[in-house]
């Protein structure tokens, strides 16, 4: 779950930052700055995805993501796009953290290496 989501900000940084440049030649410098601080802050963000506090910050950031599409009209497709990928990650990849947790267990409750 972690690992999809810091995925998913980690790219969605990297989209907003081609946005960005997209953005430079027509619009003011606060759309640029907002636009920046977007792409900084989903990065960061994937360093707090240990926690819930993590998902809920991305969700939010998910929601500013698709607004800049005031500023570029195609954020409101990628930002969609990766809100998708978002709760994807967040629901595949709690089945896959259940399926590891499972594993882990087999190993260790079925004889696992002797000490």
């Amino acid at each position: 779950m972690r690992v999809l989501g810091a995925a998913v900000l980690v790219m969605e940084s990297l989209v907003m930052g081609f946005a960005i440049l997209i953005a430079k030649d027509d619009h003011a410098a606060t759309a640029l700055i907002i636009g920046s601080l977007i792409s900084l802050l989903l990065f960061l963000n994937a360093g707090l995805m240990k926690t819930m506090r993590g998902w809920y910050i991305g969700s939010a950031l998910q929601i500013a993501m698709i607004a800049y599409g005031v500023v570029v009209p195609m954020m409101y497709f990628m930002g969609a796009l990766f809100a998708a990928l978002w709760v994807c990650g967040f629901f595949i990849g709690r089945k896959g953290e259940a399926m590891r947790a499972a594993l882990i267990a087999e190993r260790d409750g079925g004889g696992g290496p002797s000490q």
